[in-house]
């Protein structure tokens, strides 16, 4: 701040003495740079209809990368950067480009009727400046347009959403799969889950920011999730393990806890619960003696398990950061709480 007021002050005892107005282009380039760097995003939008010198500064990924990563970045991951930019290759006239599964490709078809980001902006060009040319000009893959296309609810990008609900199964703590879109004016979002069986595609409106993430893992919802820690897990771990209600339906992501043997004494010095074959696994938000309280899966061999009553476990993720953990307690019935 001190290196902009002596600038500024420079500059402004410069023009007293030239009788001459001051431009904020006057000022020196790394003065310029912090002035911009404390824009909000709408302010950076203004000025960037101001003139083409502006325009090409206030457009700029230096800037918006750091806005991206500020307000999206908790629910953006790799899944939707990779949908990004497929589209941005779709818009560009590409014929193959390479991207995920069918059912993402499906999603996208309808970006194509996107209301393009910076209609949003509704700049003031100047009569100087030809209007098309700077449409035609602005960079299509550039970070700016993503920013806009998000925050403007034109582009749905994949998350998970976390649920807490009584379900068929009793109080359920998942997190599914979804197509999402924010809401600027309610600062929410809403969500498109994909089709359960025989019915289509389910809604939900008015989505909190604490109830979204981006996918922890690449695996598609309707993939088993190669479990590549099940050597590792030791009682107390805390783990997410796949679970759908029957074969149609996608998976979903239970929250869960590494338990101790039937045979084992909960004695840390004498439990070998870690080098057997057989792992327990608790959802202790489930009444005791419920049937969805414990299952069991087997270290060496675990892939699918289960039947159309219980519904169906899949792959294992272990849960290395406190954070996760810390959001799926606070999802905790009060009366569970440990």
């Amino acid at each position: 701040m001190s290196l902009l007021k002596k600038s500024l002050s420079s500059r402004v005892e410069n023009v007293e003495e030239s009788k001459e107005e001051l431009s904020l282009l006057d000022l020196p380039e790394l003065t310029l740079e912090c002035i911009l760097e404390k824009l909000p995003p709408s302010s950076l939008c203004q000025m960037a209809g101001v003139c083409h010198s502006l325009r090409d500064k206030c457009v700029s990924d230096y800037f918006w990368e750091r806005h991206m990563k500020n307000k999206w970045g908790g629910v953006i991951g790799q899944a939707a950067y990779r949908e990004w930019k497929w589209y941005v290759a779709s818009k560009r006239g590409v014929k193959e480009f390479k991207h995920g599964t069918q059912t993402q490709r499906g999603f996208l078809m309808s970006y194509f009727s996107i209301l393009w980001p910076f209609q949003w902006m509704k700049l003031k060009v100047d009569d100087g400046i030809d209007s098309c040319k700077m449409r035609s000009s602005l960079v299509v893959d550039s970070v700016m347009n993503w920013y806009l296309a998000i925050e403007t609810g034109s582009f749905w990008f994949p998350a998970q959403v976390y649920n807490r609900e009584n379900g068929h199964v009793g109080f359920m703590l998942s997190c599914y799969d979804a197509q999402v879109s924010y809401d600027s004016q309610t600062d929410t979002f809403q969500a498109r889950y994909p089709a359960h069986g025989r019915r289509g595609d389910a809604t939900e409106c008015g989505i909190p920011w604490k109830r979204l993430r981006a996918p922890p893992v690449e695996t598609c919802s309707h993939d088993l999730h190669i479990s590549d820690c099940l050597n590792n897990l030791h009682p107390g771990d805390h783990i997410e393990i796949q679970w759908r209600r029957n074969k149609e339906y996608p998976y979903g992501w239970w929250y869960g806890v590494v338990g101790h043997l039937e045979s084992c004494d909960g004695n840390e010095n004498h439990c070998r619960c870690h080098i057997s074959d057989t792992v327990v696994l608790e959802f202790r938000h489930y009444t005791p003696g419920s049937r969805w309280r414990q299952t069991s899966i087997n270290r060496k061999d675990h892939r699918e398990e289960g039947n159309e009553v219980d519904g169906f476990y899949g792959g294992i993720r272990k849960i290395e950061s406190e954070n996760e953990i810390s959001i799926w307690k606070l999802m905790w019935p009060s009366q569970v709480m440990d």
